[in-house]
């Protein structure tokens, strides 16, 4: 008997182990975008507001009420709405706004950016000292620094978000003038920037228009750095704990016998290990900032997602509430997707696994 007559059935046809893990990760993400379909439908089912009064006013006819209702499709059976609901999604119609007027996904691609731009700009920050913050934690385990930054890590992730805005905006706003006030850019600077991305930093640089780059860098100073340090809070303290894994790890040992400098076996040869679950925390973090800058955007006047949304609840506008919530989970569960996808294909045993 030979080696290939015990080899295992259909080994030569069978697809690579990563590219069946993609498929059931695309899969789930399917599922997933279609529970988040049904959710938003049934909240928008479900809240005490009705749809048609949102759109036609209180003081419409009896005639004008039926006629939106007829077109809102409400006189259908339930399953045949949220059919009609998926339908409309898929083909990017989010509904009509009642405070804008405007299609829902049109305003939606107007504020979006400034959310992304200000999330992007406060994980960067919270990444770049988060993870040398929990690699310094882990290596002085222990240790007065390992306190501090534990204890600094408690206090960004359990102070209210909208609390430290405000104090920020007192101290290094109102009382040192380091960094401009609420908005995006000042008005000075509105008209001179031609929208290209929606981002204002890469407008503006992609403009030269320098002085306006600056100015949007001291309005969104403050707002970036409150969230990175929220972000960090929960970096950091997740990099100590993967980092502390490792380091008990045999082959850290045995690179210590073999005379490999500490340095070297924690920069490199841990952290490498600890980067891989890494990955995920800081997508998932990033995830957090998109769908939770709202009382950041709030408190400092940030025309965004998060702001878009407090004022459609505000006038109780169920499109835009609906729509909204629609992008940031979809957003979500993306950057949910994308981790998990670069897991793959960091870590070379779940490549094998499939």
């Amino acid at each position: 008997m030979t080696t290939a007559d015990i080899e295992p059935e259909g080994r030569h046809g069978a697809l690579p182990p990563w590219l069946l893990r993609l498929g059931r990760l695309l899969l789930s993400l399917v599922f997933t975008l279609f529970g988040l379909l049904l959710v938003t439908f049934v909240i928008g089912r479900v809240v005490p507001i009705d749809p048609v009064l949102a759109s036609v006013g209180d003081r419409a006819s009896a005639s004008a009420y039926h006629a939106v209702y007829l077109k809102l499709g409400l006189d259908k059976p339930v399953w045949e709405q949220f059919l009609i609901y998926v339908n409309q999604v898929l083909h990017g119609n989010l509904g009509e706004s009642v405070l804008t007027s405007r299609p829902v996904l049109d305003d939606i691609r107007d504020v979006f950016p400034a959310t992304l731009e200000l999330s992007t700009v406060a994980i960067l920050l919270g990444t770049l000292v988060g993870i040398p913050a929990g690699v310094w934690a882990a290596v002085r385990q222990g240790r007065l620094s390992d306190q501090i930054v534990r204890i600094l890590g408690l206090v960004g992730y359990s102070a209210p978000i909208f609390w430290l805005g405000l104090l920020g905006l007192l101290l290094f706003y109102a009382k040192l003038g380091w960094v401009s006030g609420p908005g995006r850019i000042d008005i000075a600077y509105e008209f001179d920037v031609t929208r290209v991305t929606g981002l204002m930093l890469v407008d503006c640089a992609l403009e030269g228009q320098w002085p306006a780059f600056w100015n949007a860098v001291s309005h969104i100073m403050l707002p970036a750095s409150l969230l990175g340090y929220y972000s960090m809070a929960y970096i950091s303290r997740m990099t100590r704990s993967f980092m502390l894994q490792e380091l008990g790890q045999e082959y850290i040992i045995t690179a210590r016998v073999k005379g490999v400098s500490e340095a070297r076996i924690v920069w490199v040869h841990a952290l490498r290990n600890a980067a891989v679950p890494l990955v995920t925390v800081v997508a998932l973090s990033y995830g957090g900032l998109l769908q939770g800058a709202v009382l950041t955007e709030t408190v400092f006047a940030w025309p965004g997602l998060g702001m878009y949304l407090t004022n459609s609840l505000g006038s109780a506008d169920m499109n835009a509430v609906l729509g909204a919530t629609l992008v940031i989970g979809a957003a979500f569960v993306t950057l949910n997707l994308l981790s998990d996808v670069l897991y793959t294909f960091l870590d070379p045993r779940v490549r094998r696994r499939g």
